[in-house]
């Protein structure tokens, strides 16, 4: 896929990164030059681009019209959300992404402005603070459909209500499926008649929502 960044401080550099290392095509826009310089030490010199990231010209000029995925991630919430429309409703981005950094502006990033998806990085950290506060030892691996739908495992804590237990005979939440159970290194694929064991660690894919009801039946009582 093809990558169009605007911003290259720390979040656009690390993000570019991790684009190429997958093998997509990446572009960055920065008008800083010590950005650029920074860039141009740790990128490929065809991936970096001087200029207003807001600019519809410079923005034609770094290949917008040909993009995939449009990442506005400055420090900035207008310039990410200028960016944002105009490469949604000026050169049909098919998906655009943009960072918000006052949480006081979330509601201006929205598809009616451009946004698909907007990613508020003071409201996920605050969420996540809770959840590990509240949810003992479950661990998040995967976040799917904008963080609706989550793959956890948790290790059962020898005083779980599962404990002794077999699958068919717990009431799980509506929305929960069990994926794997990893006893003693070994893969185990969850039937009804499987009984769970303390310490096996159980993998789930679950509505966040019922996340911690989840977390309830496999911690500590």
């Amino acid at each position: 896929m093809f990558v169009v960044i605007v911003g290259g401080g720390k979040v656009g550099s690390h993000v570019a990164k991790l684009l190429l290392e997958e093998g997509h095509e990446v572009r960055v826009i920065d008008s800083r030059e010590d950005i650029l310089v920074k860039l141009h030490r740790e990128l490929p010199a065809e991936v970096i681009h001087g200029g207003d990231g807001t600019d519809p010209l410079r923005l034609e000029q770094t290949g917008i019209k040909r993009a995939h995925v449009l990442a506005a991630v400055t420090g900035n919430d207008e310039t990410n959300l200028v960016a944002a429309s105009l490469a949604r409703f000026e050169f049909k981005v098919p998906r655009i992404i943009a960072r918000v950094n006052n949480p006081r502006n979330q509601w201006l990033f929205t598809p009616e402005m451009g946004v698909d998806v907007a990613i508020n990085q003071a409201d996920m950290m605050g969420k996540l603070i809770i959840e590990e506060m509240s949810l003992g030892d479950m661990m998040t691996l995967l976040k799917l459909r904008k963080g609706e739908v989550e793959l956890v495992e948790e290790k059962i804590h020898e005083t779980s209500v599962v404990n002794g237990r077999a699958v068919k005979d717990i009431v799980w939440p509506d929305q929960c499926t069990l994926a794997a159970v990893i006893r003693k290194g070994d893969v185990i694929t969850p039937n009804g008649s499987t009984v769970l064991q303390a310490y096996d660690e159980v993998l789930a894919v679950v509505r966040a929502t019922q996340r911690g009801e989840l977390a309830k039946l496999l911690g500590r009582q």
